[in-house]
């Protein structure tokens, strides 16, 4: 299981942890790291932790393990490898400050026009 097909599972597991806010965001053609983010905001870091623990479990019962899981020192902010897809699990305190989908709303059509004039 990769890409899109593995995105929408986690979508999945995190809404069954009641995660909020998910978003999937596709970044293919933007970075070689992956080919897409999915964000979400867990209440407090506790409810973070169990929602990347729920995660890990249901995709390893999928034989589908991470490469490197990153909870930092206190679970505010957590990242997830999975190859073709990252997860990151914030705070709410966390996803405002670091504000992912705006970072990557700002680049993707730098990168566009980018291309377009390289052609």
């Amino acid at each position: 299981m990769k890409g899109k097909t593995l995105a929408n599972f986690i979508v999945k597991v995190i809404e069954d942890k009641k995660g909020e806010d998910i978003k999937i965001i596709d970044v293919k053609k933007l970075t070689i790291i992956t080919d897409y983010f999915v964000i979400c905001t867990g209440s407090v870091s506790e409810h973070c932790d169990a929602i990347s623990n729920e995660v890990e479990e249901k995709l390893k019962k999928k034989k589908v393990i991470p490469i490197s899981v990153d909870k930092g020192a206190d679970s505010t902010w957590i990242a997830m490898d999975y190859g073709s897809v990252i997860v990151h699990i914030m705070t709410e305190e966390k996803r405002r400050f670091y504000d992912l989908e705006r970072i990557w709303e700002e680049v993707s059509p730098k990168i566009a026009s980018n291309r377009k004039s390289k052609s």
